[in-house]
C-alpha cells in the first residue's frame, strides 16, 4: 500500500469522531432547551452545565482534527 494511500485513510478514520461529536452535541441540546422548557427558573443553572458540556464534546472535535492533521503532515 501507498504511503500517503495510508495516511488518508488514517486521517479519514481519525475523523469519525466527529460523528460522535454530532449525535453528542444534538444531545446535550435538545436536552437543555427540554430542561429549560420544563423549569425556566433554573435556566441559568442548566445553561451552564450545557455550555461546560458542549465545551467539553467540542474539544473532542477539535482533538480528532489535529489528530488528523498530524497523521496527514507526516
Amino acid at each position: 500500500m501507498d504511503m500517503s494511500a495510508a495516511k488518508m485513510i488514517g486521517a479519514g478514520l481519525a475523523m469519525l469522531a466527529l460523528l460522535g461529536v454530532g449525535i453528542g452535541l444534538g444531545n446535550i441540546f435538545s436536552n437543555l432547551i427540554t430542561a429549560i422548557a420544563r423549569n425556566p427558573s433554573a435556566k441559568d443553572d442548566v445553561m451552564k452545565v450545557g455550555l461546560i458540556g458542549f465545551a467539553l464534546t467540542e474539544s473532542i472535535a477539535l482533538l480528532a482534527f489535529v489528530t488528523a492533521l498530524i497523521i496527514l503532515s507526516k
